[in-house]
């Protein structure tokens, strides 16, 4: 398998409100590897590593987020894979 790696950075409401608890939850049942954060600009940044199926489910809930979210806008950059392991909340 090759694996891809995509940061995201999501923009709206998506901190206060579990973004980084579901979002670990939904990388750790799907196998993804990578971390994710709140940035200092109210958004939230996230990277995955892992099967290309994989990865692009995580990208897409990204565009929603868990219910409380309200999700305005993602950017997605494509990333060379460094062979994370693990998924952790910075």
């Amino acid at each position: 398998m090759t694996a891809v790696r995509r940061r995201v950075i999501v923009r709206g409401r998506v901190q206060g409100v579990w973004f980084r608890d579901s979002c670990r939850a939904e990388a750790l049942e799907r196998g993804v590897a990578g971390w994710v954060r709140n940035r200092a600009d109210g958004s939230v940044e996230a990277v995955f590593e892992g099967s290309p199926e994989a990865v692009a489910a995580m990208v897409s809930w990204c565009r929603t987020g868990p219910p409380r979210a309200r999700v305005e806008r993602t950017e997605i950059v494509e990333e060379t894979p460094e062979e994370l392991s693990g998924f952790v909340i910075g």
